[in-house]
């Protein structure tokens, strides 16, 4: 059984498995988005009282906190139990493009030029990572939802501000790609 769960599986079993969750997600009238947890959770916490935004009933979303809770011991148990040391096998001209931005393959999951311990203490490495959680954070609010939410949950259920911030998240990850990252490294 181990075995079976290591070795990589096909795409579309996960394609099949988030069609089925959204099935029963618009069957039962939920949406389905990671960046509401958030809200959720400072609501629990209370700080509906200061703030008419988190001002709504929670429980409503238990439901989805659950589901981030899975999804964290998932990741926890899958990291521990069922990962290999290999790396992450990746189409031989994605490693020559980052080998010109001198930006070597990666041996984990991320380079470590942009995600290792040592790139995150420096000043460079730590201004590319505020800032881009500040960008991601900025235009999850500003779009009213992350791209699980929109991708996933907005265009299963036709929705055009949906497919709008698709198509914006789109765009921003070429623009991060063909021309902000070859101008840092």
């Amino acid at each position: 059984m181990i075995e079976l769960l290591t070795q990589p599986w096909s795409w579309w079993f996960s394609g099949a498995m988030i069609a089925a969750i959204m099935f029963f997600l618009l069957f039962f009238g939920q949406s389905f988005g990671f960046s509401s947890n958030l809200r959720t959770i400072c609501s629990a916490a209370g700080l509906g009282k200061t703030n008419k935004f988190f001002d709504f009933n929670w429980k409503s979303q238990m439901w989805n906190l659950v589901f981030l809770m899975g999804a964290i011991l998932g990741g926890f148990l899958t990291k521990q139990f069922l990962s290999t040391d290999a790396p992450v096998q990746i189409a031989q001209s994605t490693i020559e493009d980052l080998s010109r931005l001198g930006i070597g393959a990666p041996e984990s999951l991320q380079p470590a030029e942009i995600f290792g311990l040592e790139a995150m203490l420096s000043l460079k490495g730590f201004m590319i990572l505020a800032f881009g959680g500040l960008m991601v954070g900025f235009g999850s609010r500003y779009a009213g939802g992350c791209t699980s939410g929109h991708a996933i949950s907005g265009l299963s259920d036709l929705q055009i501000p949906s497919l709008i911030a698709v198509i914006g998240f789109f765009a921003g990850g070429l623009i991060m790609t063909f021309l902000i990252l070859p101008l840092i490294f």
